[in-house]
């Protein structure tokens, strides 16, 4: 895809907009996809897309923050991508689905995570759904669609250094109905607090997204993994993941993020019991056990069978 126009939009933060060369169309997404961003330096990074500003069927929007203490792709994004340039784009892929036919929606939103919580935002109002948004961000030099969502009704925007204070969101989610679905997308500390105040809620009406994993990935390795397509036998190294260990056996395995939150790597179990360390799949998926990223998990058992 083509880089159109690169726009400063808030502080250490890129509006990006990409068409698709030969004139052709984007793929449809739906609210809360990303696409993955292959970057000229060998990084992958997934970022959300930005629905409802923009034609969707021409061009797809992402905003990039640049995170410091990061792996180094949002620098490199920002220091590098320049409008009239190219990169291969993958996706959309969509871990963070909007259910837009319950009765009502909270979205909570924190900094650069405003993005797919604002594309369920336009979604909901174009089918004239019940929903409120809360967004919190540290500043509001830091804040994204300020001009948009200031003249929405059902849109609280908390600004910390303004208030004094973060956003309580266990009061958010103690006020809500009871048959919501809450969504939440956000840093770390943000996505902890809305765990816990969620808790008690069915876990078919909680949904996150997160920036990174939030458990470790396996390394303590110890196992062995049979790839049924082949027969081939395995063993996963101390400190290595089963991601690392098939690339080495030559086996071309599909992977983006290699953090577990963009599911790209998700590959079916056909044997064995993993160990799950991903943010993608639910409790129950987990629990069932029939597929795991690979970029991350483990094995609960001394062999996995893997659809490899």
């Amino acid at each position: 895809m083509r880089v159109d126009a690169v726009i400063d939009v808030a502080a250490e933060i890129k509006m990006v907009s990409l068409t698709p060369t030969e004139g052709r169309c984007v793929t449809p997404a739906e609210p809360g996809a990303h696409i993955d961003l292959h970057l000229s330096n060998g990084m992958v990074r997934q970022y959300s897309l930005v629905l409802g500003l923009s034609s969707a069927d021409r061009q797809y929007l992402v905003a990039v923050k640049r995170d410091k203490q990061g792996r180094g792709g949002s620098d490199y994004f920002h220091r590098s991508i320049a409008s009239g340039s190219t990169m291969l784009v993958g996706g959309p892929r969509n871990n963070f689905p909007l259910s837009e036919f319950c009765a009502h929606t909270v979205l909570i939103a924190g900094g650069i995570g405003i993005t797919p919580i604002w594309s369920m935002m336009r979604s909901l109002e174009e089918r004239r759904r019940s929903f409120e948004l809360h967004y919190a961000v540290k500043s509001r030099a830091e804040a994204l669609f300020l001009d948009h969502l200031d003249r929405r009704a059902h849109v609280h925007v908390h600004i910390d250094d303004e208030a004094g204070n973060l956003l309580d969101i266990e009061a958010v989610c103690r006020r809500a109905d009871p048959e919501a679905h809450l969504y939440c997308c956000g840093p770390a500390p943000m996505l902890a607090s809305f765990q816990r105040a969620a808790s008690s809620r069915p876990s078919g009406r909680i949904h996150t997204e997160s920036f990174a994993a939030a458990v470790p990935a396996v390394g303590i390795g110890g196992f062995e993994i049979e790839l049924s397509r082949t027969g081939v036998i395995l063993k996963v190294e101390s400190g290595k993941s089963i991601l690392e260990t098939v690339r080495e056996a030559g086996i071309d395995a599909v992977a983006s993020c290699e953090q577990g939150v963009c599911g790209a790597c998700e590959t079916v179990v056909l044997g064995g019991v993993p160990d799950h360390r991903c943010e993608v799949l639910t409790p129950e998926q987990r629990a069932e056990g029939r597929s795991m990223m690979i970029c991350c998990g483990g094995a609960k058992t001394s062999r996995l069978v893997l659809d490899l």
